[in-house]
């Protein structure tokens, strides 16, 4: 069964950094695509980052040169670094995957991780 395991978030000051990973466990898959989302209270689920396995990285307008994601193919580890951070950044961030399992595409999901900004 593949699961992934979020962690980093937490309670930051604005202007300050946190820095979210990601990993990948379980058997028998080959990552595709990996990314971050995240959710807001009272608004959808919107897409932060994504990083391809050609190594693409398309970035939510909102957060283009404050937000880095990366990822360690190694270790099935996708990473998302977030300096300058704002109030208008707290969400419940959702780790994302794409997998390629057998001769399928399946797409999973983080339990997701709290992310507040406030001083």
């Amino acid at each position: 069964q593949v699961q992934l395991v979020e962690s980093g978030g937490g309670l930051v000051q604005p202007g300050g950094s946190l820095r979210l990973s990601c990993t990948a466990s379980g058997r028998g898959f080959s990552i595709n695509t990996m990314g971050w989302y995240r959710q807001a209270p009272g608004k959808q689920r919107a897409l932060v980052a994504i990083i391809t396995s050609g190594g693409s990285t398309p970035y939510a307008d909102s957060v283009k040169g404050r937000f880095t994601i990366s990822r360690d193919n190694a270790k099935n580890t996708v990473y998302l670094q977030m300096n300058s951070l704002k109030a208008e950044d707290t969400a419940v961030y959702y780790c994302n995957a794409v997998m390629s399992i057998g001769s399928g595409f399946y797409n999973y999901w983080g339990q997701g991780t709290q992310v507040t900004v406030s001083s």
